[in-house]
């Protein structure tokens, strides 16, 4: 899941940023409508957290326009107008959700899940590969009824395979994957993250194996 944070506050975009990473979400951060409107241009995002005081506009006209132009993807406000005639006039712009400043990141986790389980658009469906299966909403995996616990980067890269079953993902997407958790990334780091990866699942009976496609990348494959 790619979230793309809207707010002007430097010190607000580091806190959400490292609790959404947390999370095992990647995302993006901007601090003004027409960084936004650039970011959108360019990358496909699965909800929007907007604060409304931006420094070139009011984030209600953000969501009106997108709405106008039939733009379905979620929004979550962000913002320290607290007020009920504040949080009508986001909800009644096309807002799917109003949080008012100060908030508690597990209470903003917990919202963003609840929209991408009710956006028809952006929702997507738990994945599977032979017993293993990952739910993108909640960053949780699973073989067969067991939990498998992972790391941000580890569910990041698990996603990404998972996502594109049989089929080779070369190594440079994967290591722009982990860029969104520590920076530039090197090749060798992605071969660190997938060699703790296939470490986790080799207790279980998956189904499904880790390949390694030389000078490419790696897949995904079904097995027995």
């Amino acid at each position: 899941m790619r979230l793309l944070l809207i707010e002007d506050s430097e010190r607000l975009r580091e806190l959400v940023t490292e609790a959404v990473r947390a999370a095992g979400w990647r995302i993006d951060a901007v601090g003004s409508m027409a960084e936004a409107e650039a970011a959108t241009a360019v990358a496909q995002y699965d909800a929007l957290l907007l604060d409304l005081g931006l420094p070139d506009g009011d984030g209600v006209e953000l969501i009106r326009a997108r709405r106008a132009a039939r733009d379905q993807t979620p929004i979550l406000v962000l913002s320290a107008r607290a007020g009920v005639d504040d949080r009508i006039g986001g909800l009644d712009a096309g807002a799917d959700d109003y949080l008012a400043k100060p908030f508690n990141s597990r209470e903003l986790l917990a919202r963003v899940r609840a929209l991408m389980r009710r956006a028809p658009l952006s929702a997507q469906p738990v994945l599977e590969a032979g017993r293993l299966r990952f739910d993108p909403a909640a960053g949780s995996a699973f073989c067969g009824d067991e939990p498998v616990k992972l790391s941000p980067r580890e569910r990041a890269l698990l996603e990404i395979l998972m996502r594109n079953v049989g089929r080779v993902v070369t190594s440079g997407h994967l290591e722009e994957a982990l860029s969104e958790f520590e920076g530039t990334t090197s090749r060798n780091a992605v071969e660190l993250v997938l060699s703790r990866l296939r470490r986790k699942l080799s207790p279980f009976d998956v189904g499904a194996a880790i390949e390694t496609v030389r000078s490419v990348g790696y897949l995904l494959r079904e097995v027995g």
